[in-house]
């Protein structure tokens, strides 16, 4: 046993020498747990003979609760589990074992609860992790507080999918240990098996990912050969720990890859001021090549052809702000071939592309910084979208557009080919109940020099000035510099707006929870509307 995982155990049992103890047999699958935001977080410490020890903050209810969390133990099952908690053993008593989650009736039919976008059955979730395609499941993790609807106890959430819409959310994955809380990562199918984790016959699936705790953050390894639904910590883990070359606790999100023509693995990590470059040839020994400055957390790097010319690529470096370069790369360094720029804004954060797409294509899902008031879960990701690069008047810029796979969700309500003035326009948009999830496409034509949008129950979800070339305050040009035209394509769920422009030259997403009796209404002087299509979203629950 080394010396931290040894300070790590006795400090455990300090800590239950004078909190409260409870001690079940597991019978059951859950640990059905009430939450208040009344009481203060106090640890929870959660003991099994032969199992890791799990050990988080919570705010068990005395009374009635907000709201009920879950924790599935059906591993311990048969077995001795004791509960310590800092709180009161009236908490402790509250806690329910179950076969079933509390309000699991209710669950994705609640009032605030997206229709057509991810969110976790229970807790905070944000940043995506892992994102990979692997037996014919887009596999999706994230960064997850199962405990309580703000963040707090980072831990790894999964679900999975075979068409990047309809979710299917399994246990969590990975736990905090004697290393820190689980911070962001990436996931690769080792198909050579050069980790060495697997077989021939099973190749592993390989995770890195963030190991936090207050003085360092370190990069870790885990595996799976269960084709993900389980995940193994390496048991030499940290495989980085570069806290003394930077002198800094900012060390993390790693992003892998396998770069083909140097036959070698390569992770990208945000240290300090920007993200490095490092090689591995068997995903646990890695040495330092590296770094760009300019960039914060969640690093991505990948190769696009321009124009889906294969002969013509460039990669793309990105971090979680959605800024990006365009440059070279030969697996080694990264060389920028001019400055930063911006695809996108809004709630977006923390985007990651996914790794072995089936058919090639770099599909992206960002978290959505999007509260549901009242709900006991927070936070969201957005639609996938498919990222391309395209020669544009100012250069090779990223496009983002919503996967195709999204259009098998849509029922359409109307569609007006002809141009029409925004009068006749608004009402045909009057019969719309605001409630529903919906999409439209239209074009806009200026025809003053002025602004001119789209207003949801009373508020601006598209003002284009087409004086001082902004779109909601975001400088704007059209590539036709003279251009009067504005091309969107929106989709309104309970709690966010995403909107993308001009086939996905600029995209941004939004919060909302207006409820106001205002439909969806264009203004402007003398707009004319053209190509106006409304579709109803069908719900992916």
């Amino acid at each position: 046993m080394n010396r931290l995982v040894l300070i790590t155990v006795c400090l455990l049992q300090v800590l239950c020498m004078w909190a409260e103890t409870l001690t079940v047999r597991v019978n059951c699958r859950y640990l059905n747990i009430p939450i208040s935001h009344k009481v203060e977080r106090k640890r929870l410490v959660l003991t099994a003979k032969g199992e890791d020890t799990l050990s988080v903050v919570v705010r068990i209810a005395e009374g009635v609760p907000d709201y009920w969390v879950f924790k599935d133990v059906s591993r311990y099952k048969g077995k001795r589990l004791e509960l310590s908690y800092e709180g009161s053993m009236r908490a402790l008593e509250n806690i329910v074992q179950a076969d079933s989650i509390f309000g699991a009736s209710a669950m994705y039919r609640e009032e605030n609860r997206p229709q057509f976008h991810f969110t976790a059955r229970r807790g905070w979730i944000n940043d995506p992790n892992g994102l990979v395609y692997h037996n014919g499941l887009y596999h999706l993790y994230y960064q997850h507080n199962p405990f309580e609807r703000e963040w707090e106890n980072m831990t790894w959430g999964h679900a999975t999918s075979t068409d990047l819409l309809h979710w299917t959310e399994h246990d969590d994955v990975l736990f905090p240990d004697h290393l820190g809380t689980m911070y962001s990562g990436s996931a690769v199918f080792d198909e050579q098996n050069t980790s060495g984790f697997g077989t021939e016959k099973c190749p592993p699936l390989v995770y890195a990912y963030t190991a936090d705790r207050s003085e360092r953050e370190v990069q870790c390894i885990a595996y799976s050969l269960d084709g993900g639904m389980t995940l193994k910590k390496y048991e030499g883990n940290p495989v980085i720990d570069s806290h003394d070359m930077w002198q800094t606790h900012d060390t993390r999100d790693p992003r892998l890859f396998w770069y083909a023509p140097g036959k070698h693995w390569v992770l990208v990590l945000n240290e300090r001021d920007g993200h490095s470059i490092y090689n591995s040839f068997n995903l646990k020994d890695w040495t330092f090549q590296s770094h760009v400055t300019g960039f914060w957390e969640c690093p991505d790097l990948f190769e696009l052809p321009v124009d889906g010319n294969p002969d013509n690529t460039r990669w793309v470096m990105y971090g979680a702000s959605n800024t990006y370069m365009i440059g070279t790369f030969d697996g080694k360094t990264f060389v920028p071939e001019g400055g930063k720029y911006r695809f996108c804004t809004g709630s977006i954060y923390a985007a990651q592309t996914v790794s072995h797409t089936p058919d090639g294509r770099r599909i992206q899902i960002g978290w959505g910084r999007v509260s549901h008031p009242g709900m006991p879960f927070n936070g969201m990701m957005l639609l996938p979208t498919e990222l391309t690069l395209r020669s544009t008047r100012d250069g090779i810029r990223m496009i983002s557009k919503p996967v195709s796979e999204v259009q098998s969700l849509l029922q359409n309500v109307f569609t007006c080919s002809d141009a029409v003035g925004s009068d006749v326009a608004n009402r045909m948009l009057e019969p719309l109940n605001q409630k529903d999830g919906l999409h439209l496409t239209f074009t806009l034509h200026l025809n003053h020099r002025t602004s001119a949008g789209l207003s949801f129950a009373g508020r601006n979800i598209l003002d284009y000035d087409s004086n001082f070339n902004t779109i909601n305050g975001q400088f704007y040009s059209p590539q036709e510099p003279t251009s009067m035209d504005l091309t969107a394509d929106i989709y309104i769920d309970r709690t966010s707006i995403e909107v993308f422009i001009d086939e996905g030259l600029y995209s941004y997403s939004m919060e909302w929870h207006e409820r106001k009796p205002e439909g969806l209404r264009f203004w402007g002087t003398n707009l004319t509307i053209s190509g106006l299509k409304v579709d109803r979203v069908k719900s992916i629950w």
